[in-house]
């Protein structure tokens, strides 16, 4: 049954693509707000992400609530539709077509030292346009990517991903760490997002709750004394997005490893949280990130 499931998926996928790639990326993107609207919550549990608002938000009123979620849902279905014009976010040092760059002066004194450095964010606004960017500035970089369960689906979004975001595309899990540590080695900068769920981990407080967090970004910076540099991107107006470098830090070391590995993962979750609760509207509120 799931073979089947997988293949319908595929296939409506495929024909929702061809249809934004006809429309032109402004109309697709609205329509992609629509359809993520009305489609979006048949997929996804709606008390999880009332339940995760309530975390993340505090008690709010049913109003901005229902604001929040809908909004969520325009965000991704935007996000679904843009993938087929992810070249049209194509930019260069003089061109910032659609997306307007704040700190590239971090980005800039990165390049001049040659410095292999961490960055990471969290799923906000299209997210996937912060590694296309640093792409396109001709950082030596590779992103980390989690694979689609839908192994019809999956290397369309490989594909996508390889040719206009990132050509280094390194897959999570134990294969995919040993990749990171030798590409790392190599020079590159890595870049991940780091704000949902792993299957293993500690359980570090987010947004005042425990909750499974990757510690990859403290251990590569502990072991390799390298920086982390926060970025987020906000959507702006329909297809127009602003990307923020925030300014990179060094870890503190202590001599306890176990301890700073937690400590430092800790502050990355309080950066995030500010992203989030900056544009909550922009984030996937949907995902089960405390179970």
């Amino acid at each position: 049954m799931k073979i089947i499931r997988y293949f319908f998926e595929f296939l409506s996928v495929i024909s929702l693509f061809c249809i934004f790639k006809i429309m032109g990326l402004r109309f697709a993107s609205k329509f992609g707000s629509i359809l993520g609207r009305v489609a979006g919550p048949l997929f996804r549990s709606k008390d999880i992400t009332k339940q995760n608002i309530k975390i993340g938000l505090g008690e709010l009123d049913k109003k901005k609530e229902s604001e929040i979620i809908s909004d969520m849902w325009s965000n991704i279905g935007r996000n679904f539709s843009e993938y087929m014009f992810l070249k049209d976010f194509r930019i260069n040092e003089n061109n910032f077509n659609n997306v307007k760059i704040n700190g590239i002066n971090y980005l800039e004194e990165i390049k001049k030292n040659n410095e292999a450095v961490i960055f990471f964010s969290a799923h906000l606004a299209n997210f996937e346009l912060m590694a296309l960017t640093l792409n396109n500035l001709n950082f030596k970089f590779a992103t980390v990517y989690r694979p689609l369960n839908n192994f019809f689906l999956n290397p369309v979004m490989e594909y996508l991903r390889i040719k206009y975001i990132c050509p280094i595309q390194i897959p999570k899990g134990r294969k995919g760490m040993r990749e990171i540590v030798e590409k790392f080695k190599d020079g590159y900068s890595i870049g991940l997002l780091v704000d949902q769920r792993v299957g293993e981990g500690p359980k570090i407080p987010f947004f005042n709750k425990p909750a499974h967090t990757t510690t990859i970004p403290s251990q590569l910076a502990l072991k390799y004394n390298c920086k982390l540099v926060p970025l987020s991107l906000e959507r702006k107006k329909d297809v127009n997005f602003e990307m923020f470098v925030h300014e990179p830090f060094k870890v503190e070391k202590t001599g306890d490893v176990e301890k700073d590995v937690k400590n430092i993962t800790l502050k990355i979750n309080q950066i995030l949280e500010k992203m989030i609760i900056k544009n909550p509207e922009q984030w996937i509120w949907s995902h089960n990130r405390w179970k």
